[in-house]
């Protein structure tokens, strides 16, 4: 068993409300883990302090050994979605994706036109973002989550706005993404997005409760 995450003793509150208290998880390679709880049980906190866009109050969150915030900043070679992603609105959605690669510039335009017709968007259409539907918007942000290949997967609500084609198409991807050996962590308020997890944790009174 390979171990890609791993948080330990993690306590954070927010705004004086304590949202975890000493939750330990080892997150496992090649695996989907699904995290569940209301809205404002502290999801998306718990994403960004895995991303390293917060920390914890105590206890440490280590990627493969390293700890974020001491050994680096933010982990390497993660694909995320969380809240909504900003974008350039006058430019189409390959061009948004073009400019995002020349970042790190280890894809070409052939990687990301494969990856937006993976998703079901067009690569040559001449749509501008600002124009886009909240699904066609939410492919965009899966594209620039997995183009460029990252090992790991944030997924907060990565089936927000999608229709049901689509949503089956992106279950269908993730489970063929965790086939390849990539690790997957997502939320969702459906059970059916739930059910192609193999481990699933509910937040329940600031803990970490495995329920599959």
């Amino acid at each position: 068993m390979s171990i890609i995450i791993s948080i330990n003793n993690v306590y954070k509150s927010f705004k004086g409300n304590p949202l975890f208290e000493n939750i330990n998880l080892d997150i496992e390679k090649g695996k989907i883990y699904g995290i569940v709880g209301p809205n404002g049980s502290g999801k998306s906190v718990l994403f960004k302090m895995i991303c390293g866009f917060i920390f914890p109050d105590k206890g440490t969150i280590s990627i493969q050994g390293s700890e974020i915030g001491k050994s680096k900043r933010f982990p390497e070679n993660f694909g995320v979605i969380i809240d909504r992603p900003g974008y350039i609105a006058n430019k189409t959605g390959f061009q948004n994706l073009k400019e995002l690669s020349l970042i790190r510039g280890i894809i070409d335009d052939k990687q990301i036109i494969e990856t937006m017709k993976i998703v079901g968007l067009n690569p040559y259409s001449n749509q501008k973002v600002k124009n886009f539907s909240l699904g066609m918007k939410q492919k965009l942000a899966i594209c620039q989550a997995i183009m460029e290949e990252q090992q790991v997967l944030i997924l907060d609500e990565p089936f927000n706005a999608l229709d049901m084609e689509s949503v089956k198409r992106i279950r269908n991807l993730l489970l063929r993404l965790k086939e390849e050996g990539r690790t997957i962590l997502l939320t969702s308020h459906n059970q059916e997005d739930i059910n192609i997890c193999d481990f699933v944790y509910r937040i329940n009174q600031c803990k970490l409760e495995q329920i599959k």
